[in-house]
């Protein structure tokens, strides 16, 4: 009875060490890395948390032509971005036939932003893990890598700003990212740890509450730099031509890193 019950005990032991395993994994954003950290042809497709200020594309792209100048008449981005839109409103088949769109080879990064309440019901994420699960094999079958950008949370006047809902966004993302096993781009985490820093920084249009603003459009932009090319966003001078303040970029550019490297259990990348 006692070797039946010290059996037994073990057992329990290596459950609850393989959830909190588990949960620890989870909890540290360990979702599986790109295996093309070089990729030329990248297509974004979200909605206006996109293509605001610019368009982030056309930040990232700046950014890969100045740390990677031999890539910058290789680089191909586009961006599909429908307004207010979730993953299930884009017609991604169209979009994946990359020349529908004027690219003539097939996409080797499609980067994937889902509406920014659909972390926010069991209705909603349900639906978004349905539309990653679909849009990935699909990605896949077209021989291309797929990634997840992690949405900001709301700050107020948004009617629906609560201090909770990056949480909500942070474990919605997560499990969409390990259940497919794709890259998880950490920019609501990043907005956060900036909040975090300096209160004062207007990282989201006063008037919403929602939408990035120029600030908030360039710390995303690091983070997908930081993230999809494993190269810290840490001294670039780009700064969208001197509109960004040396003090700013710098400040966003150092969050981006610490941001990938704590999601990622990275060393430092510069």
């Amino acid at each position: 009875m006692a070797v039946l019950m010290k059996k037994n005990l073990v057992r329990i032991m290596l459950v609850i060490v393989s959830i909190a395993h588990s949960g620890s994994a989870l909890a540290n954003g360990q979702v599986e890395q790109l295996g093309n950290t070089s990729p030329n042809r990248i297509l974004f497709v979200g909605n206006s948390y996109f293509y605001y200020n610019d368009s982030l594309h056309n930040h990232v792209r700046r950014m890969v032509a100045e740390k990677f100048p031999e890539r910058s008449k290789l680089a191909v981005y586009k961006s599909a971005t429908i307004g207010g839109s979730k993953l299930s409103h884009h017609n991604l088949d169209h979009l994946l036939d990359s020349k529908n769109i004027g690219v003539e080879n097939n996409f080797e990064l499609v980067i994937l932003q889902g509406g920014s309440s659909e972390s926010l019901s069991e209705t909603s994420r349900r639906a978004f893990y349905s539309q990653v699960k679909e849009k990935v094999k699909k990605i896949r079958a077209k021989g291309g890598e797929a990634a997840l950008y992690m949405t900001h949370a709301y700050v107020k006047p948004h009617k629906a700003y609560d201090p909770k809902m990056i949480n909500h966004i942070k474990d919605t993302y997560l499990k969409a990212g390990n259940d497919n096993s794709v890259l998880v781009i950490p920019v609501g985490l990043a907005f956060a740890r900036a909040y975090e820093q300096q209160p004062g920084l207007k990282l989201h249009k006063a008037f919403d509450g929602t939408h990035p603003s120029l600030l908030g459009t360039y710390l995303a932009s690091c983070v997908v730099f930081a993230s999809i090319f494993n190269t810290s966003p840490v001294g670039l001078d780009y700064d969208y031509f001197d509109v960004i303040s040396d003090q700013d970029k710098m400040f966003l550019q150092r969050i981006a890193e610490d941001t990938v490297n704590e999601f990622f259990g990275h060393k430092k990348t510069r």
